[in-house]
């Protein structure tokens, strides 16, 4: 979907998604002190209004500028202040760092997602913390809700592999702390099913293992 579709489909009185933020989020950097955060595609910004709430300084960035109008009236609502970008995750350039960097359920193909996941490294500070969330492969066969196209499924599998091409790319190194399918519960008109997400949360480091430990004599 372009930025029209995503326009249109936010353009409703409501939120779609609500005003809270995603229940993986909390868990994740509930251990984190604040600081700068990055929410790349933040759709109508629950996940950054939550994040300023609890003392981030945070930049959300979308292509679709009604889903970020929304996200400025809900940080209105609880009294927060979010730095707003209309931009495509692509193919943003970030200025600055950020300790946090989140990307949550950007369901782009393999080449459109190693791009994002590129400028989501990029913007991250040594030490920083980048989070991924997204509808799992395995959804389309065994979960329920989310996409309906294999081509904009991934696996923590392909995340690690595209965090990895970054590295490269960007002369970065990365530490992965968690990768993994995850379940949440999901209300239907048929009762509750389970959807099937993928997760991987890793940080980058501050230098490589060989430069911190310097080059003294081996004994």
């Amino acid at each position: 979907m372009d930025a029209d579709a995503w326009n249109a489909r936010y353009d409703t009185a409501e939120l779609i998604w609500k005003g809270e933020p995603n229940q993986f989020l909390a868990p994740e950097v509930v251990d984190l002190a604040p600081g700068r955060a990055l929410d790349l595609a933040c759709g109508e910004g629950r996940n950054a209004v939550w994040l300023a709430s609890q003392g981030w300084e945070v930049t959300g960035v979308d292509f679709a500028e009604v889903g970020l109008a929304k996200g400025q009236r809900l940080a209105a609502d609880r009294g927060v202040a979010v730095t707003w970008v209309t931009a495509d995750a692509t193919t943003w350039e970030p200025t600055g760092s950020f300790d946090l960097v989140l990307v949550f359920y950007l369901q782009l193909p393999a080449d459109e997602r190693r791009r994002a996941l590129r400028t989501a490294v990029r913007a991250l500070a040594p030490g920083g913390t980048f989070l991924l969330v997204a509808h799992d492969l395995l959804n389309l066969s065994e979960g329920v809700g989310g996409p309906q196209d294999a081509v904009v499924l991934t696996t923590s599998e392909g995340v690690v592999d595209d965090l990895a091409a970054a590295e490269l790319e960007l002369e970065v190194e990365m530490v992965v702390e968690r990768a993994e399918r995850v379940e949440r519960v999901v209300a239907t008109d048929e009762g509750e099913r389970t959807a099937i997400d993928t997760l991987v949360r890793a940080r980058r480091v501050d230098a490589p293992p060989a430069a911190a430990a310097g080059t003294g004599a081996s004994v």
